[in-house]
């Protein structure tokens, strides 16, 4: 069943020529698919002239603009395979990735230029093409389809996972599980043609990457770029009439408390995505109301395509904060004991996860490849239980798990009533080591602006949610909670901060 993603746009620029690809609104950029599709052709092309071939890796440096996926389908249609990176990578960053992953090819913002010289210093094999290098290629390189003899099974992407327990890894995806991926999940989120998906979060992450990027362009959908901020998301939503959007929930947590948020209109949505942390019960009703078009969570790890569960519309006003309690369509989906059998419902286990969108494994590490893929199964290193009804509630990561006098703390639980605390914006917490108990829970805390928050009085709000053994100990306070790309916390940072 297997298809070469670049097929997917070859195909909509033959039967849908004209219909809008892209739309740009920074840039006031619109490209139907006829035109993307031969500008990909033409730095294909271009590609080739500059030495790069099949099976050559090239990194891609560039925000939510049309010359992403410019450089994206046309690495892919020179045969090469794509490896994204964040525009806010420092230059080591980048070295280590443009080495771990041998790239051959680094297509770059053009007001990137500084961070990427310094980035390829020592690296004289890495050829650096500039976002302005690719305007005008049209005019000397041909524009219609290559014709190379590439397999499914060969290499699509080289994804490097975020990074939250320390050096990032890279993920190896075929074009097959790529386009599984994406028919997954234009068949969950009922993305069709004639549909606009709106691209805010950073297209290097999987989820908007695969997910919604490739999943429209499987449907013939419009593809409407920008970068987030609160007031982007209600702006172009209402102005660009998009349909699909996905965010973590703090992105509509932020925009649903902007001051002007009844002046957009925001009923052309069918679907608020969202991924990376469960959508709060707690105000869901609410947001509800604010969000028309229904709310679907997804559950799923890079090294699985992202592939793993959905959370419908129609099961969140009871089941919100869970993941599902089914795989998608594609996926199959268990919680295990350390053994690999199926726990009982209210017993905590792992969640495992098989696909055939799975990763071939991590880049140069075989051992970490056989800790993570087993029997064709992904351990995601999530603990779960299931609930008498099937649905599955995440307790927290396996090796975020706090241990302390013996007992199991589950931080995910305790931020979850933090964030629930008169005066806390943001909370994150870690166990950090005890000379009698093992480790202490504790909290690092954002307050809301203009209060000024005692620790005493945040330990007797979580009193009256937790046992007292999962009260934090100790609380710091900071202006920021170190994330991700993806909005996942970076519990490691946090340790080695406050551990010292």
């Amino acid at each position: 069943m297997g298809e070469l993603v670049h097929r997917l746009l070859e195909r909509n620029a033959s039967k849908y020529p004209r219909a809008l690809a892209v739309r740009w609104p920074q840039g006031d950029v619109s490209l139907n698919w006829f035109q993307l599709n031969a500008e990909a052709n033409s730095l294909a092309r271009y590609l080739q002239a500059r030495g790069f071939k099949p099976n050559d890796r090239a990194a891609l440096l560039v925000s939510n603009r049309p010359e992403f996926m410019v450089a994206y389908f046309g690495i892919l249609k020179a045969g090469g395979t794509v490896t994204p990176l964040n525009i806010k990578f420092t230059a080591s960053e980048i070295a280590y990735i443009l080495q771990d992953s041998e790239i051959s090819v680094i297509i770059y913002e053009d007001n990137l230029r500084s961070v990427v010289e310094e980035a390829t210093k020592g690296l004289p094999h890495v050829i650096a093409v500039s976002t302005r290098e690719m305007s005008g290629l049209m005019e000397k390189y041909e524009c219609h389809n290559l014709d190379l003899p590439l397999n499914p099974s060969s290499l699509a992407e080289i994804l490097y996972t975020s990074g939250t327990t320390g050096k990032p890894k890279g993920v190896m995806l075929t074009h097959n599980a790529v386009t599984l991926v994406a028919i997954m999940m234009a068949y969950e989120a009922d993305i069709y043609f004639g549909d606009r998906c709106l691209h805010l979060m950073p297209l290097t992450h999987s989820a908007p990457l695969n997910l919604i990027l490739v999943g429209g362009t499987w449907a013939g959908a419009t593809h409407v770029l920008g970068s987030f901020t609160p007031q982007a998301l209600l702006e172009l939503t209402d102005q660009e009439k998009t349909t699909h959007f996905f965010g973590a929930p703090v992105a509509y947590n932020l925009a649903a408390k902007l001051p002007n948020f009844s002046r957009y209109d925001l009923t052309s949505a069918k679907r608020w995505i969202y991924g990376g942390a469960p959508m709060p019960r707690a105000g869901l009703d609410t947001m509800m109301k604010l969000f028309p078009g229904g709310f679907m969570g997804v559950y799923g790890l890079t090294e699985a395509g992202p592939n793993g569960t959905a959370l419908h519309p129609h099961e969140h006003p009871r089941f919100a904060g869970s993941i599902g309690c089914r795989g998608s369509v594609t996926a199959e989906i268990k919680v295990v004991n350390a053994g690999g059998q199926e726990v009982a419902p209210g017993e905590v286990g792992e969640i495992i996860i098989k696909t055939p969108s799975n990763m071939v494994g991590y880049l140069n590490r075989p051992r970490e490849t056989a800790e993570t893929l087993v029997n064709g199964w992904i351990y995601t290193g999530d603990l779960a239980e299931r609930d008498e009804y099937g649905y599955i509630w995440i307790k927290d990561r396996k090796k975020d798990m706090i241990i302390t006098g013996g007992v199991n703390v589950y931080p995910k639980e305790v931020e979850d009533v933090l964030s629930l605390c008169p005066g806390v914006a943001d909370a994150a917490v870690v166990g950090i080591p005890h000379p009698d108990w093992g480790e202490t829970v504790m909290a690092v805390v954002v307050p809301m602006p203009g209060h000024q928050l005692q620790p005493e009085e945040i330990r007797q709000f979580c009193r009256q949610h937790l046992a007292d053994y999962k009260v934090p100990r100790i609380f710091q306070f900071t202006d920021v909670i170190p994330r991700n790309a993806s909005g996942k916390i970076l519990k490691h940072v946090i340790r080695e901060k406050y551990s010292r």
